[in-house]
C-alpha cells in the first residue's frame, strides 16, 4: 500500500462530505485511494475491513460526525457519510477536534498525489452514479498549526534520508543530540510524532515534534535505508505515549443545539436557558483549547484559568495568522 494512513483518511473525509447519499463500504473501498483489494480475496477482504473500522473509530474518536444509515428501505447494507450541519462552522472552516484527520491538508493539500488522489475519488463517484457536490470542499483550508519539524522530518521521511536534531526531555535541563532514519510523521491524540530508527540507541523511537529543538539538519544521502515492511506508526507511538490521563476538569458554557462533539465528550452535562453547562475532562490544557477555540462564540470557558488563558492564547494565535494572509493576499 503506497499510501500513508492519514493520506487516506483525509480523502474518506473528502469522499464522504461529498456526496448527500450514504456510501456502502465497497462503494468507499473503490473509490477512496489506500482501500484498494480484491474483494474476492478473503484475505485481502478481511484485511481491508480491519483498516476501514479502524480508520472509522479514529474519525470518531477525533469528533467527525459519521453517520451510518441506508439510502433507502430495499438496502441490505449499511452505507456512511458525514453530518454536514454538524461539520460546517460559519467562521472557522473546521473545528480543530475534527480537523485532526482532514487538518495535515493545510500543508499537504498542494502536494500532487494528495491533490491528484482526491480528484480521481470523486470522479469515481460520479462514474459510478453518484450525485457528487462540486462545492463540499471548497475552502478546505483548516487553520491548524504544526511544528517547525514537520516539513523537514516529513520531506526526510519520503526521501529516505538520515536527519540530526535536538529534543528536549521534560525531566532534564539540556536537550540531547539524536540521529535518526525517519520512516514517517503521524498524529496521535492532536500531537505529531516522527517513528524511525534511532542511530545513537540502534533501536526504534518516536519523538514528539513539539520537543524538538532548533533546526532539523539533514545529513543522510536520499534512498540511504528502507523501513520496515509493513510498520504501524500509529501503533509505535500508542505504545510509546501510553493512555492518555485526563485527571483535569474544565466547566465551558455551551449554546444550546450546539457543540455536538463537545457533548459527546462531557462527563457532566446540565441544561440551562441561555447556555447549557459542561464539565470535560482533558489532559493538558493547550490541547483542550485547541478543540474549543473551533466552536467559536458557541463555547466559552468558566474555569480553569489554565485552560481560559490557552484559549484566549490560541485565538490571538489565529488572528495574527489571519491577518497576515490578508496583507498577503492584498
Amino acid at each position: 500500500m503506497s499510501r500513508s494512513r492519514t493520506e487516506r483518511l483525509v480523502n474518506l473525509v473528502i469522499c464522504l462530505l461529498s456526496t448527500r447519499r450514504f456510501l456502502t463500504a465497497a462503494q468507499i473501498a473503490a473509490t477512496v485511494p489506500g482501500y484498494e483489494h480484491d474483494p474476492d480475496d478473503a484475505r485481502e477482504h478481511e484485511a481491508f475491513q480491519r483498516k476501514f473500522e479502524r480508520d472509522k473509530a479514529e474519525l470518531r474518536e477525533l469528533g467527525v460526525p459519521l453517520e451510518t444509515g441506508t439510502a433507502s428501505a430495499f438496502d441490505a447494507e449499511p452505507g456512511y457519510r458525514i453530518a454536514r450541519r454538524e461539520y460546517a462552522l460559519p467562521d472557522i472552516p473546521l473545528k480543530p477536534d475534527e480537523a485532526a484527520a482532514v487538518g495535515i491538508a493545510a500543508r499537504l493539500w498542494q502536494h500532487a498525489g494528495l491533490a491528484a488522489a482526491a480528484s480521481s475519488g470523486l470522479a469515481k463517484l460520479r462514474a459510478a452514479g453518484v450525485d457528487v457536490d462540486p462545492q463540499a470542499t471548497l475552502g478546505l483550508e483548516p487553520m491548524v498549526t504544526v511544528d517547525p519539524a514537520f516539513a523537514p522530518l516529513t520531506a526526510a521521511a519520503r526521501d529516505r534520508r538520515e536527519v540530526r536534531f535536538d529534543y528536549r526531555v521534560p525531566d532534564r535541563d539540556a536537550p540531547d543530540r539524536r540521529r535518526l532514519q525517519p520512516w514517517g510523521v503521524v498524529c496521535w491524540r492532536g500531537r505529531w510524532y516522527v517513528v524511525g530508527h534511532d542511530l545513537e540507541r540502534d533501536a526504534t523511537r518516536c519523538f514528539r515534534l513539539s520537543r524538538v529543538v532548533g533546526t532539523v539538519r539533514v545529513t543522510g544521502e536520499p534512498a540511504a535505508y528502507q523501513p520496515p515492511a509493513g510498520v504501524d506508526l500509529i501503533s509505535h507511538v500508542a505504545r510509546w505515549s501510553g493512555p492518555t490521563e485526563r485527571a483535569g476538569r474544565a466547566t465551558v458554557l455551551v449554546t444550546p443545539g450546539r457543540a455536538a462533539g463537545l457533548r459527546r465528550w462531557a462527563v457532566e452535562v446540565a441544561a440551562g436557558a441561555a447556555a447549557d453547562r459542561l464539565v470535560l475532562p482533558y489532559a493538558e490544557a493547550e490541547s483542550l483549547a485547541g478543540h474549543l477555540v473551533g466552536y467559536g462564540p458557541d463555547v466559552r470557558v468558566l474555569d480553569p484559568p489554565e485552560v481560559r488563558e490557552a484559549v484566549i492564547q490560541r485565538l490571538k494565535e489565529i488572528a495574527t495568522r489571519h491577518d497576515a494572509a490578508m496583507v498577503v493576499t492584498r
